[in-house]
């Protein structure tokens, strides 16, 4: 799902793996989903993602299956 980010409220956060040419930009989402941006076009809007697709990603990476 694709958002504005206009009235969002959200809080954004950075990647601790970012660097100033490929940085992304996370938030929580009420529910337990989240949301990523780019942190170079935050005005761009962001992606949605649910919860569990969220959990799935999370663990795929520290598993280095991505």
């Amino acid at each position: 799902m694709y958002s504005s980010t206009r009235d969002t409220g959200l809080r954004f956060r950075k990647s601790s793996y970012s660097n100033p040419s490929n940085c992304v930009e996370v938030a929580d989402i009420p529910g337990g989903d989240a949301a990523m941006r780019d942190s170079m076009n935050p005005r761009d809007g962001y992606f949605a993602v649910p919860g569990t697709e969220w959990a799935a990603l999370l663990g795929a990476v520290k598993t280095g299956s991505v």
